[in-house]
Parts: structure tokens; sequence; C-alpha cells
């Protein structure tokens, strides 16, 4: 018989990941699932939404994207945001040794909303590797409330 040994350090990084899986389960069922949808063929990036009356207020968290390599796509329901993030390339390669735990490749993350998205005024911004967008939500014009008359 065989035994499976687990180096301390490869234990306590798997312990670690099954403890993140679980909290990340149960904090997702506190949230409405039409908000945080991810998309399975890019890596997900962390976002911030807050409603209010009147807009939607979101930040992703972009670190080390230009905005020349991000897209945003606005629809009347949801966003869709797309980002790339190349290897940098380095001239000098006579290290010895390079482990990095930065994420490369394509980054892909949609939204959905209960309210319609106003397109014409939203704005994006991206500072400090952080796109905030402002997404006002669309005036119904069928809204309007009517007096009734009511009858004997």
């Amino acid at each position: 018989m065989k035994y499976l040994l687990k180096k301390p350090d490869t234990f306590l990084s798997t312990l670690n990941d099954d403890i993140n899986a679980i909290l990340q389960k149960s904090f997702d069922n506190m949230f409405p699932e039409y908000i945080f949808h991810k998309e399975l063929n890019g890596m997900a990036m962390p976002v911030d939404v807050k409603e209010y009356d009147n807009h939607y207020c979101v930040k992703i968290e972009l670190p080390g994207i230009n905005k020349e390599d991000i897209n945003v796509d606005i629809n009347k329901s949801y966003v869709k945001i797309e980002a790339k993030k190349e290897i940098e390339k380095e001239e000098n390669q006579s290290h010895k040794y390079h482990k990095s735990e930065f994420r490369y490749g394509n980054y892909s993350r949609t939204l959905y909303f209960p309210y319609e998205i106003d397109i014409e005024n939203s704005k994006a911004e991206l500072k400090s590797g952080i796109l905030k967008l402002h997404l006002p939500k669309k005036k119904n014009e069928n809204e309007e409330t009517k007096k009734i008359e009511i009858k004997d």
C-alpha cells in the first residue's frame, strides 16, 4: 500500500484554496446573480457595483492594463468588459530564477442590471488601475402617474 504524502506548503495551500472556495460560495448567495455573472472563456476581474436611485456605479480592478487594451460594450441591460494583458518581454534574460504570480491573458466580465441603462449618457474612466463606469438608469417615459377617478 502506498501513501500520499503532502508537503506542508502544498497542504496549507490546498487547505487555503478549499476555505476560499467555501467562503466564496457562501458570500455569492448574498448578492443577486443577475449582477455577478462570470464569463467562462476568460479570467474574471474583481468588481464593485453600487446601485443608486438614478444610476449605477461600477468599479473594475484592472492593474497594469492600458486603456487601449480594454473594451467596454454597453447594452440596455448589461455591460461587458473585456481586457487583455500581455506578458512583458525582457531583453536581458540572464537571470537564474524567475517566479511570477502575475496573471496574463484575456479578462472578461459581464454584469447584468435589472433596470435599463441610458447608453448615451454612460461614462468610463481609467485611473490607477481602476476602471470606473457611471451608468445612468434610463428614465421610462411610461412611468408617469395618473390620477384615476373613483366611481360609485
